[in-house]
């Protein structure tokens, strides 16, 4: 008499596999870009079929927009003194982006500016939402607005120098030093 294998019971945890195709598109959209990226490889990455991938989210845009934002270096960098902040923020991005190992917000917007331009805009309208909400608990001015784009495009130029096209003296230099130059510079956008 032979013994079947009991079936084995599907787990639904919506949540999980949601949590799971967003850690898949992170990494997906960082490596290739928007343009390049496919939702049938985020499927596979995830380990769910393509469309459990388009049962949560509409369109391949929807899911870059709710994926790339990621973990906010912002939420646990700018609470605090104002006269910290530039080196807080300065640490926090760096520690970030030398452990993001590619998956980073910005190295998705730079990646995918060249061929999607409105889904790069439309995620760099998001990440100055977030940020402009965060640092307006911290700094004063009718200039904020400006300053905090300012923060953005100068954090997205050491990106591409650094993390995207890895090279010069920039891309060199060691994490420390680097939270050193940044601080400085931020401050000057930040405080000054």
């Amino acid at each position: 008499m032979s013994q079947t294998a009991e079936p084995k019971k599907r787990t639904r945890d919506p949540e999980k596999k949601r949590a799971a195709i967003l850690a898949a598109a992170r990494e997906v959209f960082a490596e290739t870009g928007y343009e390049k990226a496919t939702v049938r490889e985020i499927a596979r990455r995830a380990g769910v079929t393509h469309g459990l991938v388009v049962l949560h989210f509409s369109s391949k845009e929807q899911l870059f927009l709710a994926a790339v934002p990621g973990p906010s270096i912002l939420s646990e960098s700018v609470p605090g003194d104002r006269d910290g902040l530039p080196a807080r923020v300065a640490g926090a991005y760096v520690k970030r982006m030398e452990s993001a190992g590619g998956a980073d917000p910005f190295i998705a917007v730079v990646r995918s500016a060249a061929g999607e331009q409105e889904v790069a805009k439309g995620l760099l309208r998001a990440l100055r939402e977030e940020s402009l909400a965060a640092y307006r608990e911290v700094l004063t001015g009718d200039d904020v607005d400006a300053r905090v784009d300012l923060i953005g495009a100068h954090l997205i130029g050491i990106t591409v120098s650094r993390y995207v096209l890895a090279d010069g003296p920039l891309a060199a230099m060691p994490p420390e030093q680097l939270v050193g130059w940044l601080t400085r510079t931020l401050r000057v956008i930040m405080l000054e």
